[in-house]
């Protein structure tokens, strides 16, 4: 599986990168997969809801389905949280996997990094960031992209993973 990650502290435009390339990779013919780590709490669920009553009634796993999509999903309570290889191992085979967040994990990655954040950049101590997307220009020794250019961004992320022929 061709996995690829962007990290980066908070507010510093990961996700909207990440937005960005799906839409830039998928329209080259590509398939592409993503998992986001949240660091918070989170629920894709509603109270009142019937699969939110289910979980609420103490079930372990629930699978919502219908015509248009499919959600599953599992209670923890308690367990571990799952690592991000064992995450992989659940998805369907695509061209690409595009990862958000999981910055201690040893896949490569791009570092999005905006200025305003006042955040450090993580590049410099982690050789698993390949290249920086900044709204900045810097001094580093890898390649730094335009936050915003998506395409040199996804060119190069291609590149990386051996699928810039497949994309052409």
């Amino acid at each position: 599986m061709r996995l690829y990650g962007v990290t980066g502290w908070k507010n510093a435009g990961k996700t909207g990168l990440m937005e960005r390339l799906v839409t830039e990779i998928t329209s080259r013919g590509l398939t592409v997969s993503t998992v986001k780590h949240a660091h918070h709490s989170f629920d894709v669920d509603h109270p009142g809801k019937d699969s939110y009553r289910h979980r609420q009634a103490g079930a372990s796993e629930v699978v919502l389905a219908s015509r248009n999509r499919v959600a599953h999903m599992v209670e923890l309570r308690g367990a571990e949280e799952p690592t991000l290889d064992s995450l992989l191992a659940r998805l369907a085979p695509v061209d690409l996997v595009l990862v958000e967040g999981y910055k201690r994990d040893r896949h490569p990655k791009v570092e999005a990094h905006r200025a305003e954040t006042g955040n450090t950049l993580i590049a410099p101590d982690d050789p698993t960031i390949r290249a920086v997307a900044s709204d900045v220009p810097l001094d580093l020794d890898r390649p730094v992209f335009d936050l915003n250019d998506t395409v040199a961004i996804a060119d190069f992320i291609l590149s990386e993973v051996g699928l810039a022929k497949a994309a052409e």
